[in-house]
């Protein structure tokens, strides 16, 4: 069964054209899939997405062949990040509609874990590529248990936003898919261990998992699948109050997530928030890892998010999922998790485990040329956490600022 596209639910009314220097705000409602809603049974045994689709009431317009998708909008691009983290040409506004330059880099391999197959994820980040003028990808899909798994029309949204933005952070890096047979922790565990591998034999690289699930008793004992040589493993902080895991492995870069703010009639770039929505917190199950030491706030247990990233569907990315209707504006942490691996790839440092990755980040969390500090805002628990100088539960250390201190 089809999800709904932007283009389908939005084709009501016709927009106005509007020139680049001036946008129309927009209206709309969130989305969010089955594939990223957690019931009870689910506990402990079976993982969920972390995204949510933003549904314009009005039509988009203005399609164009280069570029964003439409224009006249502020949703995100390759370039309009890479502006706003400083990847790339840091211009005044890091407006979507005019700014061009894309991010640069990538290395050796990025491995995305998820459940089920996405049939056009292939062809879809080619288009992609094209789209946004960036160069075209070295991609492969891996069966993780050998066979090709079932179709779940979520998880190919979360697929094809994980294998476009991995590319788009780091767009020289080998990007491969690994599908697990299904959403099951036994099965997405099989498809980290063939990731793992992988990037390993590619001589280093990044494994990133947006998926989770709410924290339980026995997760301890599968944390060891998120320990390989020469591999950084990343993973969504969740995008509710609170934790989940494997974001709160202390073998994962957790991956927080934030709103860009952008003037509603210019489209530039005002401010960085948390994003209320982002999981995050302490941690009920893991002790604090080594890197967390100078983190007094956390106690005794694992704080997250570590590092943070665009994650807010009213300020989410451009993703194509062309057999659901075309481009979608999705958000969650799910856009944290390859964004970040893709930024952490691109940086070159190619850390010899996640751990090692971590205590640089974490001894680098002070240097503003290095990453920026989120110090106001909520989030959490009854939204009882604050950003705050410092590390914090919104947001972590922040976020990037460039390619230096990864």
């Amino acid at each position: 069964m089809k999800l709904f596209s932007v283009a389908a639910l939005t084709a009501l009314l016709v927009l106005t054209s509007l020139a680049p220097a001036q946008i129309r705000p927009v209206s709309g409602k969130v989305f969010t899939p089955d594939s990223s809603i957690e019931r009870p049974a689910d506990l402990g045994k079976r993982a969920h997405t972390n995204i949510h689709v933003f549904l314009p009431t009005e039509p988009m317009r203005n399609a164009q062949p280069f570029g964003p998708p439409y224009s006249g909008y502020a949703y995100e691009a390759p370039a309009s990040l890479a502006c706003v983290y400083h990847l790339a040409t840091v211009v005044a506004g890091c407006n979507p509609n005019t700014v061009t330059k894309n991010p640069t880099g990538g290395a050796k391999m990025i491995a995305i874990v998820d459940a089920y197959d996405a049939p056009n994820a292939a062809s879809d980040l080619a288009a992609f590529s094209t789209q946004f003028a960036l160069p075209a990808a070295s991609f492969q899909v891996v069966y993780a248990s050998g066979t090709k798994p079932a179709y779940d029309a979520g998880w190919e949204i979360e697929e094809s936003l994980d294998v476009q933005w991995a590319h788009a952070m780091a767009p020289n890096a080998k990007i491969v898919l690994v599908e697990a047979a299904s959403n099951s922790f036994t099965d997405l565990m099989t498809a980290e261990d063939v990731a793992s591998k992988m990037v390993n034999a590619a001589g280093g690289g990044e494994a990133s998992n947006s998926w989770g699930g709410s924290e339980f008793s026995g997760e301890t004992s599968y944390d060891s699948h998120f320990v390989k040589a020469n591999v950084v493993f990343f993973a969504s902080s969740g995008d509710s109050p609170g934790t989940i895991w494997p974001g709160t492995s202390p073998n994962v870069v957790s991956a927080g997530g934030t709103t860009v703010r952008r003037n509603p009639s210019t489209g530039n770039f005002m401010s960085e928030l948390p994003w209320d929505s982002a999981g995050g917190g302490v941690s009920a199950v893991e002790a604090r890892p080594s890197y967390q030491n100078g983190i007094t706030v956390v106690g005794n247990f694992r704080g997250v998010p570590d590092l943070s990233f665009d994650s807010n569907p009213i300020t989410g990315v451009w993703v194509l999922v062309s057999d659901q209707g075309g481009w979608y504006i999705v958000g969650g942490t799910s856009v944290a998790s390859p964004s970040l691996a893709g930024v952490i790839n691109s940086a070159g440092s190619f850390a010899a485990s996640t751990d090692a990755e971590l205590t640089t980040i974490y001894g680098n969390r002070t240097n503003t040329a290095d990453f920026r500090d989120i110090t106001t805002g909520y989030c959490g628990p009854y939204a009882g956490y604050s950003g705050v100088a410092g590390w914090d539960f919104c947001t972590g250390v922040g976020v990037d600022k460039g390619k230096l201190g990864k």
